[in-house]
């Protein structure tokens, strides 16, 4: 049916998200692992990941991209590992991280793939991890079941609630419930106001 909002969304700040980084950056720390490498996983680890690296004081950093969503609550049938790793990681203890372990499909590739690099040791950090996600992170914050909305991430998000959404009612009420959540309602305005 459509209209019905079945989404329940959640809308972290920027200071919020430093907070969970520098946390998850004591967890790392109080747990002895001193990671060679930071691989951030493109798209939404990019930002995470490169905090980590100051954070934990980390010199390399590498990325990877993986495309798997497709819309909120969408995937694609199965990832698929659009930019491979460019260095070895022969002998190298590595922290992989993303924004959020969902499914956990994306983190289970990549890692994969690092092994195939040669890593000596990877230990996975995210933001969130949702409850069934089957690559659960060594180090996340915050276990949920809404849906992430990230600074990064928040027009897109917008987005495809215009293209998931038949009539201009519904989008209006799932937009309410995002800036219920916490986006703010002027950027929202801003968002469906240049929609293209």
């Amino acid at each position: 049916m459509t209209g019905i909002i079945e989404t329940k969304y959640e809308v972290p700040t920027w200071n919020q998200i430093y907070d969970m980084l520098l946390h998850i950056a004591q967890k790392i720390q109080a747990d002895g692992y001193k990671p060679d490498v930071i691989i951030g996983v493109a798209r939404g680890g990019m930002v995470p990941s490169r905090i980590l690296l100051d954070l934990l004081e980390t010199k390399d950093f590498a990325s990877i991209q993986i495309e798997y969503y497709e819309g909120i609550n969408q995937t694609k049938h199965k990832p698929i590992l659009k930019q491979c790793l460019n260095t070895t990681l022969t002998g190298k203890r590595a922290l992989l991280v993303d924004d959020i372990s969902d499914r956990g499909n994306s983190l289970l590739l990549a890692k994969n793939h690092l092994q195939q690099s040669g890593a000596k040791e990877i230990k996975i950090a995210t933001l969130y991890a949702k409850p069934a996600t089957i690559t659960k992170p060594d180090y996340y914050e915050k276990l949920t079941s809404s849906w992430i909305v990230f600074p990064w991430d928040a027009k897109e998000t917008v987005r495809k609630i215009i293209k998931k959404q038949a009539g201009k009612g519904a989008v209006g009420k799932e937009i309410a419930e995002l800036v219920k959540a916490g986006l703010p309602k002027e950027l929202a305005e801003k968002f469906l106001k240049n929609r293209q």
